[in-house]
């Protein structure tokens, strides 16, 4: 396997992740007829068939799977050399990829981007807004510098590091804000609107209703937060939310927003890295930027 270059191992590990010859070309900025030349080259290189081919699909052969693991660590490894000789060079990193829940986004994430950019000049900063499993598998193969999330992740390649605690309210129809504030075990009885499997929020509201995921109950999905809470204002249910979400979801929907008594339901946010990453000195000035960032946003939900 002399011939091996980085280049083919990156166009095999794009074809393996997006199993489609033309989005792993797109991803890769060539043509599909170019990809498939360097995967066929590749194959003949190492003497195995990587992939299994198909009218409609692509999928790794048994050893194409155990080939995936292995490409993927090298791949890891030379994006970390890359990453620690830029920030030799440097004060601090040029670039900073980050993963966020959906969850958090749209709330935090303009001022953590705009406080970042304050802080530190001249930094790229690249997002990735996607849900929880997601991002630990791109944190890991090291296509993601840090990741915001709800902890705890518990994943011993990845360091956690708890920015803040937030309460989630509890959403209802305009007119029923004067009603008292119903017991947790009460909810799933009066369709509790939840966001699609996948969502770590979905098993956290879950989880404080004392519901289990399979239990069968009245219950629709929303993709959103935001499509979760004009069903409300639409009187089709109710709805938990992060505090975050109150100022931005409530402002064109008529719904009234109840805080639960002690003990309320909270949720940890917070930063997760790989433990190897070379950029660990500079995260933490990062995490402290994100923490200021979060503070200013709460501040701002609890006035509100």
């Amino acid at each position: 396997m002399k011939n091996l270059t980085l280049k083919q191992l990156r166009y095999f590990e794009a074809l393996a992740r997006h199993r489609r010859f033309r989005l792993a070309a797109d991803a890769c900025a060539i043509s599909q007829p170019a990809l498939s030349m360097q995967i066929k080259e590749l194959e003949e290189d190492v003497g195995h068939e990587l992939f299994e081919r198909s009218a409609r699909e692509i999928r790794l052969t048994g050893f194409g799977q155990t080939f995936a693991i292995r490409v993927r660590e090298i791949l890891r490894a030379v994006d970390e050399l890359d990453e620690l000789a830029r920030v030799s060079k440097n004060s601090f990193l040029s670039r900073l990829r980050i993963g966020i829940i959906p969850t958090v986004a749209p709330y935090l994430l303009p001022t953590i981007i705009n406080d970042l950019n304050k802080a530190f000049e001249g930094i790229e900063i690249q997002v990735r807004e996607t849900q929880t499993a997601r991002l630990i598998e791109e944190l890991k193969q090291g296509d993601l510098d840090l990741a915001i999330v709800a902890l705890p992740i518990s994943e011993p390649a990845l360091t956690e590091l708890k920015l803040f605690d937030e309460e989630f309210v509890l959403v209802r129809r305009h007119e029923d804000g004067g009603k008292p504030v119903p017991e947790r075990t009460a909810l799933p009885k009066m369709r509790l609107l939840l966001l699609e499997e996948g969502h770590c929020f979905r098993d956290q509201a879950l989880s404080f209703c004392n519901v289990g995921s399979s239990q069968p109950r009245e219950v629709m999905e929303g993709s959103s937060l935001s499509t979760l809470v004009q069903m409300v204002s639409a009187g089709i249910g109710i709805t938990l939310i992060p505090e975050m979400a109150v100022p931005m979801e409530t402002r064109s929907a008529h719904v009234s927003i109840s805080h639960f008594e002690a003990p309320a339901p909270v949720r940890s946010i917070g930063m997760i890295w790989r433990n190897a990453s070379p950029l660990i000195k500079q995260l933490m000035p990062i995490s402290e930027v994100i923490r200021g960032s979060s503070e200013k946003m709460r501040a701002l939900s609890v006035a509100s």
